[in-house]
């Protein structure tokens, strides 16, 4: 030591560092004995089995379906509208009530109307006397025409035996000609008496009808909007709206889907009715109503590429509203014997979709396949899977083709061990190891050699890590 004091200061600092890094490499040695959390530790001649939980592929029947956001529309909407001038006196519903067909809304002030109808009555008893007057004198005066008429064929006679001067036998024919005028004449009156008889009558049902218009009643079933004027105001005849009734028994939703849905939605319509189902947006656990697609819109949206859709619903509980946005689920058909797995199952990577198949030595390998349609917790996989293969649904991250992976048992709410629909056993060969700590939920547990030290996965794991932090 006095040598080293003796040559400089620069020895006794290199002393110090090659001290400081044996500590440092002490330090980064205490509790690494298995893979860092992330790395592929798996492997074979790793640290390990790597926990998971797995599932089996199932075969089941599949509804093939198109799901998008419409909105519910009134099945029909009627404007109210006075179709009279006058006082509104009386509303006989309040806004927002049911009403049935033909039931009185509103009354307006019938009293001139009834005036009207009244005159228009009059008039058609006026014409009626009319008509018997000119029918009497059609009677009379062919009466006289019948006289005037012999009187000149007996004054012809006469002429003819030279009894009576020619002056006389052309005065009387003259008269005959003239009663006969006047027959025709009469015949013209009763005519024109009758037509005046069926304007006045025509008159007495547009006065009616005009009256009947002063009772306002609905024209359907449906629901009453805001009433825009209320009793005591004057109307003017289809001028202001007075309210709005909006049928909703049944009831349209609309919807728009992709066009590129269209053949399909055509093809399968040809074959029978598509079932539609519309639910809250904002409440996912109401019951769907059900209903049955009705309508196919005759162009495609330009600028949406969008086809619209209209489905009928009975809407008996009345629970779909006017206006109201909905999630709308249409099936075309059912796809059989479909191969599920669990969505959580499916990975994406650079090469596309794919999953780890747990084979019978309990070592895992990546599959790729092409998936479908999602079916709640479950997705189809149309290719690269067979019915009753072991799938990896949690603790992928951890794994590599060739790890060796061990099975969690379920320890409560998204714990391990949850299988596809057809509750069929994993396959043979994986054991199953104690479920990771409860903190750690969803997280791969640590290697054997962690849980070696920890006594339990997820705690060895821990203490490793924070180990590590405070050297």
């Amino acid at each position: 030591m006095p040598n080293c004091i003796e040559r400089g200061c620069v020895p006794i600092r290199g002393g110090v560092a090659a001290v400081l890094l044996c500590a440092l490499a002490a330090c980064s040695n205490t509790g690494s004995n298995g893979p860092a959390p992330g790395a592929k530790g798996g492997k074979k001649g790793g640290g390990g089995d790597v926990p998971v939980t797995v599932a089996v592929a199932a075969t089941k029947n599949v509804p093939v379906e198109v799901q998008v956001i419409g909105h519910v529309e009134a099945y029909a909407t009627i404007s109210v509208k006075a179709q009279v001038t006058g006082e509104l006196m009386n509303a006989h519903f309040q806004e927002g009530d049911y009403v049935k067909k033909n039931d009185l809304l509103f009354n307006i002030d019938p009293r001139p109307l009834q005036a009207a109808l009244n005159q228009a009555i009059a008039n058609v008893a006026h014409d009626q006397a009319a008509l018997g007057q000119s029918q009497a004198n059609l009677a009379r005066d062919a009466a006289q025409a019948q006289y005037a008429d012999a009187s000149a064929s007996r004054y012809a006679q006469l002429f003819q035996e030279k009894v009576v001067s020619r002056d006389q036998t052309e005065q009387f024919r003259t008269t005959a000609a003239a009663a006969n005028q006047a027959v025709e004449a009469d015949k013209a009156a009763i005519e024109s008496a009758k037509a005046a008889i069926g304007a006045s009558q025509a008159a007495v049902d547009n006065a009616r009808v005009q009256l009947s218009y002063t009772e306002i009643k609905a024209p359907l079933d449906g629901r009453l909007g805001s009433f825009t004027v209320k009793p005591g105001n004057v109307v003017m005849a289809n001028s202001v709206e007075l309210c709005t009734i909006n049928e909703i028994e049944p009831i349209y939703v609309t919807f728009g889907v992709p066009e590129s849905q269209l053949a399909a939605i055509k093809q399968y319509m040809a074959v029978g009715k598509l079932p539609v189902r519309a639910a809250p947006q904002d409440d996912t656990n109401a019951p769907a109503e059900n209903g049955t697609l009705t309508f196919i819109d005759n162009s495609v949206d330009m600028t949406t590429g969008t086809i619209t859709l209209k489905g009928t619903f009975a809407n008996n509980d009345r629970r779909l509203w006017p206006g109201q946005y909905v999630r709308v689920t249409l099936r075309l058909t059912t796809q059989q014997n479909a191969t599920t797995v669990p969505n959580e199952a499916v990975m994406t990577g650079q090469n596309g979709s794919y999953v780890y198949v747990v084979k019978t030595d309990r070592s895992v390998d990546t599959r790729n396949v092409v998936p479908g349609a999602r079916v709640g917790q479950d997705m189809v996989i149309q290719t690269g899977l067979q019915p009753g293969e072991t799938v990896v649904t949690e603790g992928q991250l951890r794994l590599a083709p060739g790890s060796h992976v061990v099975v969690r048992q379920s320890g409560g709410p998204g714990g391990g061990g949850r299988r596809a629909a057809g509750d069929q056993a994993p396959a043979a060969g994986p054991e199953t190891a104690p479920a990771a700590d409860a903190g750690q939920k969803g997280v791969p547990a640590a290697n054997g050699e962690h849980k070696g030290r920890g006594g339990h996965g997820g705690k060895g794991s821990r203490e490793g890590h924070k180990g590590q932090t405070q050297n």
